[in-house]
């Protein structure tokens, strides 16, 4: 095994590990009852922040192209999640939650990446600050086409309408204009959560450390090298594109059916810069990262409530020490050193390999 591949393998284990091993603790806790009521309610909101930010670095840290529409990938999740549950527990009577939930998730990763091919066939033509300006525009045309959705399921079907609220007398309705997803039967849990961030995890892993994960950081490193070797920059690019859209879309299936009401507001370009903020945080092209930032600035300002008025000022300081710090050469060196052992541990042992097998 090559050094590259052998960091490579020790950074997955260790992204699994901790994820696993932060689970593992916190299911203990819930058992026990020792966690607050507030952090408990957490929990599905951070799974959903940890998928959101680990694939929107995909599409910046290994593809290279800033976008500033997630959220609007994470809208059309959470919406089509909550149509999905409404119509299988009305048309079908379907009261088994874990699998509406789950199907709820594969339909809103199925229309988001529906929607990320759509718009990628376009944007992805465009380079630097043109496809930010695109993507945003895509987020904000996603959130204003849903505040004037109206979606009711009758006699086991499904109807919509647009603008105006012309749909039959007796229909329930699932979408209502700008109130948003009325109704909706919270069923999203921890546990499928983490089942779906460690889904997130190995895709984009795995992705990334393919052939087609080094087509695509070649494309990012330099498009016109990239172009003279044969790879197809578009191609890639639309499959790290895709791919993050699929994954925001479960994101949002799984965020939006946590609560009762699901309202247009939720998905602003607030939160995409929210979520760039995560990737930005916990460093470009680096997976545990975004999941480290995810984690901590999901629960920070809850840690911060106590401040009251003066929290989200404190909250903004913090992340602007965190920044400074991070980026810190100093402080990098006496990381690297920590860490120093724990290499050296993992050489000694393949260098004892190598004897024996010498």
């Amino acid at each position: 095994m090559t050094k590259a591949k052998r960091k490579r393998l020790i950074y997955n284990l260790v992204t699994y590990a901790l994820v696993i091993a932060a689970y593992i603790i916190l299911q203990n806790m819930i058992g026990a009852k020792t966690i607050s009521r507030s952090l408990k309610g957490l929990l599905v909101p951070i799974c959903a922040w940890i998928i959101m930010a680990v694939s929107l670095n995909l599409v910046i840290g290994f593809s290279g192209e800033l976008s500033l529409g997630h959220a609007g990938f994470m809208s059309i999740g959470a919406y089509t999640g909550a149509i999905i549950s409404g119509w299988l527990l009305a048309a079908f009577d379907m009261q088994d939650p874990t699998l509406r939930l789950v199907l709820a998730i594969a339909g809103g990763g199925i229309v988001a990446g529906i929607f990320g091919v759509l718009i990628g066939i376009p944007v992805l033509r465009l380079r630097g600050d043109y496809l930010a300006i695109v993507t945003l525009a895509f987020g904000e045309i996603i959130r204003n086409l849903v505040n004037v959705l109206y979606v009711g399921t009758a006699d086991g079907q499904l109807h919509f309408a647009f603008l105006n609220k012309k749909l039959p007398a007796d229909v329930t309705m699932l979408v209502d204009g700008a109130k948003g997803a009325v109704k909706i039967k919270p069923i999203s849990t921890f546990t499928v959560g983490f089942v779906l961030v460690m889904i997130t995890l190995i895709v984009v892993l795995n992705l990334v450390n393919s052939r087609a994960g080094r087509a695509i950081q070649a494309t990012r490193d330099n498009r016109i090298a990239a172009e003279s070797m044969g790879v197809s920059v578009t191609k890639y690019k639309m499959m790290a594109f895709v791919t993050a859209a699929v994954l925001a879309g479960m994101a949002g299936a799984l965020y939006g059916l946590n609560s009762s009401t699901v309202v247009p507001t939720q998905f602003t370009f607030n939160q995409s810069i929210n979520v760039l903020v995560f990737v930005v945080l916990g460093g470009l092209g680096n997976v545990l990262g975004s999941v480290i930032s995810a984690t901590f600035l999901t629960v920070l300002p809850e840690v911060l409530r106590e401040f009251a008025d003066y929290r989200m000022l404190v909250y903004a300081v913090v992340l602007i020490l965190v920044m400074i710090f991070t980026n810190n050469p100093l402080i990098r060196s006496v990381f690297g050193r920590a860490v120093a052992p724990v290499k050296g541990l993992f050489r000694g042992k393949k260098n004892s390999v190598s004897g024996g097998e010498a």
